[in-house]
């Protein structure tokens, strides 16, 4: 039996996430059946990521157990044939039969897209949130220096969360501008359910002004999601990468 790694992209507005379940269509849903019409195999990927139902990704993570010989690099290419174009597959590789997605040490990076202009402009409406009050960057760029580091999220957490802990290190927060575009790009351990759209909600908060940057540090003692910013829509997010260290 061997392990295959896949480096998997997806445009994640037609799927309720990544995760199998039975209410809608997933990521995890199609990949199986696409790998198992391949290899003749019942097929369960297993995905270092769960994203939620409209987030994207460039370069999610997940590995599948196989006893066919095709070359590893080989299997991206067979499968992507398999697979409606708004999944594909980046790269392929072997790995250890114990090798686990999300069992391993990682940094994750992700990036949340905010449109700040007066009017929204149409073929962004999935891959960013709206926003057409004025954005103060500069302050959002202050107020994102309050993250980095090792802290409690809990105001930054969805009370769906099934975390056993709200400790989770933030490597970097950067608050990018490209004219109207404004890019959020959070390189973590880990995050919690919702955690870098309640961040991006928050930094929003201070954008428009409601309370200074220093405030973060208030927020993250409070230990209570109440005090943060909203939780943003799904579709601004995208995993962009998972290293392994």
């Amino acid at each position: 039996m061997r392990r295959i790694r896949l480096i998997v992209s997806y445009d994640g507005t037609n799927y309720c996430g990544w995760q199998k379940q039975p209410n809608g269509i997933t990521v995890e849903e199609v990949l199986n059946r696409a790998i198992s019409k391949l290899t003749g195999e019942e097929i369960e990927v297993i995905g270092a990521s769960r994203t939620d139902s409209g987030v994207h990704a460039y370069g999610n993570v997940a590995v599948f157990d196989t006893n066919v010989r095709m070359a590893a690099d080989k299997f991206a290419f067979a499968i992507n044939q398999r697979l409606p174009d708004d999944i594909r597959i980046q790269y392929s590789d072997e790995v250890e039969s114990d090798w686990h997605p999300r069992k391993n040490d990682c940094i994750k990076t992700y990036t949340y897209r905010i449109l700040n202009r007066k009017i929204d402009i149409p073929t962004e409406r999935l891959y960013a949130h709206f926003c057409y009050f004025n954005l103060d960057v500069e302050k959002m760029r202050e107020a994102s220096g309050y993250f980095i580091g090792t802290h409690d999220f809990t105001s930054f957490c969805s009370q769906k969360s099934q975390a056993s802990s709200p400790i989770r290190t933030v490597f970097s927060l950067e608050v990018l501008q490209d004219e109207d575009m404004i890019t959020i790009v959070v390189r973590g351990d880990g995050f919690l359910y919702n955690m870098i759209r309640i961040i991006a909600g928050t930094l929003i908060k201070v954008g428009m002004g409601v309370y200074p940057p220093s405030h973060i540090t208030e927020i993250m003692k409070a230990k209570e999601r109440k005090f943060a910013g909203q939780t943003m829509p799904a579709k601004g997010l995208t995993l962009v990468e998972i290293e392994y260290i």
